[in-house]
């Protein structure tokens, strides 16, 4: 395991995502950190910044693209590295142009998603 711990943060609001995706980062030995929503921005700071951010482009009442933007055009989040996903196989143009460093389409394939999240770690 690494001596100083990759935190990654994930944001969805599909609860069994959020299990199955924690439960697979942690055996891998990364410190996950949950949200179900974008209050998340809020919270960024008190618990410290993520190392990368996994964020579901369709949250309830609030669109991925929106958050990504908010988070490239800030001065102290825009260097973390941000991998959306979505079960929409289109949207990852718009994923990208919105400013996400990189897009997976669900249901993913955990081996593309480890090999994604190690290229940004």
């Amino acid at each position: 395991m690494q001596s100083k711990q990759k935190k990654i943060l994930i944001v969805d609001d599909e609860p069994d995502i959020l299990e199955f995706l924690q439960v697979i980062l942690e055996e891998e030995g990364y410190m996950v950190v949950m949200a179900v929503k974008s209050d998340f921005l809020e919270n960024l700071h008190n618990g410290g910044l993520p190392h990368l951010i996994l964020l579901d482009m369709l949250l309830s009442g609030k669109d991925g693209r929106e958050i990504v933007k908010h988070l490239k055009s800030q001065e102290e989040t825009k260097h973390i590295p941000v991998i959306m996903f979505s079960a929409h196989p289109s949207a990852e143009e718009t994923a990208l142009s919105a400013g996400a460093d990189d897009f997976l389409a669900k249901p993913f394939d955990i081996d593309v998603l480890l090999a994604k999240i190690t290229r940004f770690l």
